[in-house]
């Protein structure tokens, strides 16, 4: 009697045993699974809809020399595609424009969350850009035109406003 009792108990245990190593091991996998499609997010134009505050720095080309710049504007999505500067403040060169508001321009959105802005036309200044989540947060850095004679170089972040 003590045998098949004893029998009973290992096997319960090992079956126990062997049910717990299989949750403990799909459970981080699904968990994972469930996380990356989590932080794995579309994006498109009509997220970028609302105001947002961007700072932005880097040097423009002014007859082939490189001239400090500093910007902090209000950028407008309009969620189709446009996009407005309604106020800013700009330095370039130590020459300070208070008002640079005005402009106004286009943007796209690819699906996995990069993007580009494009001010003025052709000859204006053209921007690559990333997306953060929830459209919260964009990363923006210059990739051709703007003042002077030459592509400028700058990098900058613009904050959704609440």
């Amino acid at each position: 009697m003590k045998t098949k009792l004893t029998k009973m108990i290992m096997s319960s245990l090992a079956f126990t045993c062997a049910l717990v190593c299989l949750v403990a091991v799909i459970a981080p996998g699904t968990s994972g699974t469930a996380r990356a499609a989590a932080d794995a997010h579309v994006c498109s134009v009509g997220m970028l809809r609302g105001l947002y505050l961007w700072t932005f720095d880097g040097y423009q080309n002014f007859s082939g020399n490189p001239v400090p710049k500093a910007l902090l504007q209000g950028l407008q999505f309009n969620g189709n595609g446009t996009v407005t500067v309604p106020f800013g403040t700009a330095n370039i060169g130590g020459t300070i424009v208070i008002d640079t508001g005005g402009a106004v321009g286009t943007y796209t959105v690819a699906a996995d969350c990069t993007g580009t802005l494009l001010f003025g036309g052709l000859g204006g200044p053209s921007l690559n850009m990333y997306i953060g989540p929830g459209a919260q947060q964009l990363w923006i850095t210059q990739t051709g035109g703007g003042p002077g004679d030459g592509t400028g170089l700058g990098v900058g972040t613009a904050t959704r406003v609440p």
